[in-house]
Order: structure tokens, then sequence, then C-alpha cells
């Protein structure tokens, strides 16, 4: 018989507030841009980086301050760019494959917001010029939008992010665990999130708390899988 309980998912609600973004050398060009809303070049800011490097948390920071609506490109539609283009807006996931509808009313949506006056943030894991849009005009628009790039991270703010991603499950790990997880991922954003999902889950599952040792354990057999 397997003793093994099966962990339930708690819902997690990520701290998204100014006061929640940690700034590191890596972010802090990409919130300067943020902070100094209204006065973007064009009235238009790219955000790009990696996954999980906290592109939807200043797309959040600005909502709050800017009141604009916050949406997935592949969620706009035609029928609504009217709408959409009544105040600032932020359009996230633009690396992702939309269809060549979804373009063309991003292409007129964008070009009704700057008619109107009103600021838009794009988001997406690369440069716009990488990002896979089909249509020339919408391309070359945003092509020439400011460009805030979250680099890749340092330790310093990947420790502070791990202690964040427990934190926004509701867990608190001592410093030597931080210590212990970081030399030993993937230097990226989204590696912290995996491993703050899986010691959390093992930690519910084996009903103890995260610790080194449970760390050790957890990324010996990853190695080993390798």
């Amino acid at each position: 018989m397997n003793d093994t309980q099966l962990p339930l998912p708690l819902p997690m609600r990520p701290a998204m507030g100014r006061d929640d973004f940690f700034v590191a050398p890596s972010n802090a060009m990409a919130l300067a841009f943020v902070d100094i809303w209204p006065n973007w070049p064009s009235n238009r800011l790219a955000v790009v980086g990696q996954e999980s490097a906290g592109k939807s948390h200043l797309a959040a920071v600005w909502a709050r301050v800017s009141g604009a609506r916050v949406m997935r490109a592949c969620d706009v539609n035609a029928a609504d760019v009217p709408d959409l283009a009544s105040g600032p807006l932020a359009i996230e996931d633009m690396h992702v494959p939309m269809g060549a509808e979804t373009e063309r009313a991003l292409f007129h949506l964008h070009n009704l917001i700057a008619a109107e006056g009103h600021s838009l943030m794009v988001t997406g894991r690369g440069a716009p010029s990488s990002w896979p849009i089909t249509l020339p005009d919408l391309a070359s628009r945003l092509q020439a939008i400011t460009m805030a790039e979250v680099a890749a991270p340092d330790d310093q703010l990947l420790s502070a992010l791990l202690i964040k991603h427990f934190s926004d499950r509701q867990v608190t790990v001592s410093p030597a665990v931080i210590a212990y997880v970081i030399p030993r991922i993937e230097r990226s954003f989204a590696a912290v999130e995996a491993i703050a999902q899986q010691l959390d889950a093992a930690a519910l599952a084996g009903q103890k708390p995260i610790t080194r040792s449970l760390a050790r354990t957890l990324l010996d057999t990853d190695d080993a899988e390798a």
C-alpha cells in the first residue's frame, strides 16, 4: 500500500503590487520605464524578457497607476477594438502565434489607440522583431516601439523570486533552503517558479516542511533523470 498523500491544490494568489516587485539590475530599466509613464516615447512601450521574468507583474503595476486594462493578444477581436481603444491598454503574450484575423484586429487597435492619444504596453518573450507576426504593417509598428528588456537574473534576484513564489503559496522556508537551491537550478525565471511548485507539492505529499534535505532529494532525483 502506498502511503504517499496526494497534495491538495491550495489557491495561490501571486502578489502583484508595486511593492512586491523585486528590483535588480536586470529589471531596473523596465521598471523605470513603467515609473515614468505617461512620458513614454510615442506613448508606447514593449516589455520583453524570458518566461516568468515578471512581465505580467510590470503590466499589473502599470495598470494600477494608469487604469489600463490588461488582456492577452490572442483574445483581441475586431468587434472589441473601439472599446479597447478608449483608454490605456496592456496586451500580453505577443510572442504567441495568432491568426490573421487577430493580427488585423491588433493592427487596427494599435492605430486607433494612437489616434485617441492613449497609452499602449505590449509584452512578450524576445524582441518584437522575433515575434511571429505575419502582417507586415503590424510587425513594423511593433518593431518601432521603445523596448524595455528584463534581462537574465542574477543570484540575488533569483533568491528574492524564490522567496516570493513560496510566499505566494503561503509557505515559509529558511534561508538555508534558498541558499542550497539557487546554485543548483537553471538560472532562469521559469526554473525558479518550477522548483517552488515542485518543492511545495513534495512537502504537501509528504506532509512535512520544505527543508534542505527535501530540496536535496528532489534535485538529486532530477539530476538522475536528466
